[in-house]
């Protein structure tokens, strides 16, 4: 496995790869890598002659700056866990190396359709601006046939869905596929995040009530008479009545358009959750 810090040494690479015909798998990451990543990585590497992996926490896609010099880094541990599942490109960039100064500091424009408008986008403004940036760009200089995001991040993989339609990037790249991948979540029911490691013993414990509480709203719909807006706030009342647990919000929407929907067909709720200070998100369809 080659680990590549600069883009020129990762165009090269990316262009032996093309010219030996491979085809090429990404998997965009932040790193502090988990069994979740880990099982995109191998999907990518089953699915694809080669696999190139992006740890990158990128700086353009946080609007609070403590929360990114808090994210976790270990490139070490990360790069042991990619060299053996199968990756064989690992790109491990510089914010500098990524962005020109004026790119920083420039919020990055793009035309979502309303989907950076509810949920982690109403919270977190600006947010979505940075991953639209992050991932073209990583998608022009890897120029994957597939690319893999976790579905734990439904909205962002909704906007990635719509950012590749818009930008014709299947065009542009032959065949581009955005592959979408179920949550991973340990034996407890508690969905895998890197800002899990920020959690204490306690803590971890306290936020099983998030997807405990989930799946006992896939019950609740099927109730008669049950409507979306009572299971909505019975879900959000559930887990604030957890000590250590304060929802920021709970929404079910479409899991196409992402607005508010009346019906559970073709559902999908989405939350976040304060557990002490650590932000946590995670989903459930219905």
């Amino acid at each position: 496995m080659q680990i590549i810090t600069t883009k020129q040494a990762l165009q090269q690479a990316v262009e032996n790869c093309k010219k030996a015909n491979q085809t090429i798998g990404l998997v965009p990451t932040m790193g502090a890598l988990h069994e979740g990543h880990a099982s995109l990585v191998r999907r990518a590497v089953e699915e694809n002659d080669v696999c190139f992996v992006s740890v990158f926490v990128n700086p353009t896609q946080f609007n609070n700056k403590e929360d990114l010099a808090k994210y976790p880094r270990n490139i070490e541990r990360d790069a042991e866990l990619l060299r053996g599942i199968g990756a064989q490109y690992v790109f491990a960039p510089t914010p500098e190396e990524m962005y020109s100064a004026e790119e920083m500091n420039t919020t990055f424009s793009f035309d979502f359709n309303g989907l950076d408008a509810v949920m982690e986008g109403k919270m977190r403004p600006g947010h979505f601006n940075g991953v639209v940036q992050v991932v073209s760009r990583l998608f022009y200089l890897v120029q994957p046939d597939r690319a893999y995001f976790g579905e734990k991040d439904y909205q962002q993989l909704a906007i990635i869905h719509h950012m590749v339609e818009r930008s014709s990037m299947a065009g542009t790249f032959g065949n581009l596929q955005i592959i979408g991948c179920p949550i991973v979540r340990e034996e407890s029911g508690l969905a895998l995040s890197s800002r899990n490691e920020r959690l204490s013993a306690e803590e971890k414990q306290t936020a099983l009530g998030i997807s405990k509480t989930l799946f006992a709203s896939l019950e609740w719909a099927k109730e008669q008479g049950a409507t979306v807006a009572a299971v909505q706030q019975r879900v959000i009342d559930a887990i604030n009545a957890i000590n250590g647990l304060e929802v920021e919000y709970y929404e079910i929407v479409d899991q196409t358009t992402l607005l508010p929907t009346d019906s559970f067909n073709h559902a999908i709720g989405c939350v976040t959750v304060y557990c002490g200070p650590v932000r946590l998100i995670d989903n459930i369809k219905y």
